[in-house]
Order: structure tokens, then sequence, then C-alpha cells
């Protein structure tokens, strides 16, 4: 963990007031929690995140920069990278299992996002935009359909799922179960 210590820290800090993503109201600053996160050399970043509380439900809320998704620890591009249909695209100091496991969490959430994403839009009075249903669009065609596929479309997806409350946690760990069927981390 000395390696940490030597890390540089980056300070994140929104210009935006943005409200609590639960109820609407008012956050404070009640202190800050360090982040590692790595780019795709495998170069740790630190970034120092303010921890924000609710005046009015009391829910704790992290502010992050846009190139962290909630719940992984490499920065957005890389996932992007890897995830998206392009060949030859990816190129991420990582092992294989875990370019996987992006793959089939991007897989198995796109379909939410795009869901999400049109809820957004008509909760902000927004015209959503209509998706075909046709099985010809791929699932990254539909989330760039919306959201447009130049570089950083993650986190153009990630943000505003993000900031109304509708980002599903994942559990990284492996599950098994135990000799009587039940759930086990």
């Amino acid at each position: 963990m000395s390696w940490l210590r030597r890390s540089p820290a980056f300070f994140v800090r929104c210009v935006e007031i943005v409200p609590c993503p639960c109820c609407g109201e008012g956050l404070k600053v009640i202190g800050s929690r360090r982040r590692i996160c790595r780019n795709a050399t495998g170069e740790v970043k630190v970034f120092i995140l303010r921890r924000l509380r609710c005046s009015s439900c009391r829910k704790i809320h992290h502010e992050l920069p846009d190139c962290v998704v909630p719940y992984k620890r490499y920065e957005s591009t890389c996932i992007e990278d890897v995830v998206s249909e392009e060949p030859g695209r990816a190129i991420v100091a990582a092992d294989d299992s875990t370019l996987y496991r992006w793959r089939s969490w991007y897989n198995e959430l796109a379909t939410y996002w795009c869901g999400a994403l049109s809820s957004i839009a008509v909760r902000f009075h927004q015209q959503p935009l209509e998706v075909s249903s046709t099985p010809s669009l791929s699932t990254h065609q539909r989330i760039g359909h919306i959201v447009g596929d130049a570089p950083g479309w993650l986190a153009r997806v990630v943000r505003p799922i993000a900031n109304v409350n509708l980002w599903l946690h994942t559990r990284s760990a492996f599950l098994s179960t135990d000799a009587f069927g039940r759930l086990s981390s």
C-alpha cells in the first residue's frame, strides 16, 4: 500500500449544485474518501472524493468524476474500449477474466440503460429518442443511437443514470451456493 501514498491524488470538486438524487433536497459535505482508478496502461490514479449527505433523507452520496464508473476500478474509457464492438480497439492492462466480466456486465445492463435514459428524458420533459425494436440493431448501436458513439459515450450513459439514482449495483464477487442451496460469497 506504500505505492498508494506515493501516487498523486486528484481532488474532485463539482462546480454544479447537484441535488440529492433520491429526494431532490440539498447536499452537505461531510468528509472525503480515497478512490483508486486505473487507466489503460495500469497506472493508478487516486481520487479524493467528497462524501455528501442529504439534508432531508440523510443518505450519503459520493461525487464521482466523469472518468469513473460506479463500482468499477478502471477508467470509463478503458471499459468503453473493451465493450465496444470494434475488434482490436481494446488495449487495456487487465487480465482476460476482467475483460470478460466487463463485456458480460455491459451486455446484461445495456437494455436497462436504454430504458433508464428514456425514462430520464420523459422525467425532464424531453423528447425520448425512438429506438428501433428491430433485432438488427446491436446493443451497442442502440446505446449509440441515444448518447452517440463518439469517445466518452459510456460516461454520457453513466452520469445521468447515477445522478437520478437509477444506477444498479452489481456484485463483482462470484456467487456460489452452499450444501443447502443458499447463496454465499
